[in-house]
């Protein structure tokens, strides 16, 4: 039984569109239906450019931009954002400020809720970021799935890397130089593989 699956996010430099792209590959994977989209940008034009971002952005410019009645169409959605002082960036609070009207109908209550992250530090917010995310999702009535041990690479002690039992995360450093790692990225393949896995079994009522 085919599962629908969204990986919806909001990345400035291209770290968590790398990301989003290896959750959504890891989901096919298990068989899912996956849709990319990302939320709306807050920052205006001027500032983007100024910062370098709107250069950047224009690779996943094609992501269609997704409207907060779109969730209820899925049987998970796994959410991407980067940190802004140990929480969610504007962008995605903005987003998630506008499913009220899902809440009050119900509408996201029994889908699987998960989270990805990055940040510009190694200690600059990878589990306060998911986790105060998740109080959202919990609102929502949404079932939270991370990623759990047996995906190995969450022990390696061999190299700085981002992710945790909360969800993926990479580590872009200060200057946003540093890009997603093949550790980074395979957790991040294993979280959308196991939540499309999880999603599909709930589906089937196993």
């Amino acid at each position: 039984m085919s599962v629908k699956v969204q990986v919806v996010f909001y990345s400035m430099y291209g770290h968590i569109y790398q990301m989003a792209e290896a959750i959504a590959q890891g989901a096919r994977e298990a068989g899912a239906e996956v849709e990319l989209y990302r939320v709306p940008e807050l920052v205006p034009d001027a500032v983007l450019e100024q910062y370098g971002a709107k250069q950047a952005q224009t690779a996943y410019a094609h992501i269609p931009v997704i409207q907060p009645d779109q969730l209820a169409e899925a049987d998970a959605v796994i959410f991407g954002t980067p940190t802004r002082f140990g929480m969610m960036c504007a962008q995605m609070r903005n987003f998630l400020d506008q499913t009220g009207g899902l809440w009050m109908q119900g509408k996201l209550i029994g889908k699987i809720g998960s989270v990805f992250t990055s940040t510009g530090t190694q200690h600059g917010g990878h589990e306060t970021t998911i986790t105060s995310f998740h109080t959202t999702l919990l609102h929502q009535g949404m079932i939270i799935v991370g990623v759990p041990y047996s995906e190995q690479g969450l022990t390696n002690m061999n190299e700085i890397t981002g992710g945790s039992p909360y969800g993926a995360g990479t580590l872009a450093g200060a200057d946003g130089s540093r890009l997603p790692s093949e550790n980074e990225l395979n957790i991040a393949r294993f979280q959308g593989n196991h939540v499309a896995g999880i999603a599909a079994r709930l589906k089937a009522g196993c």
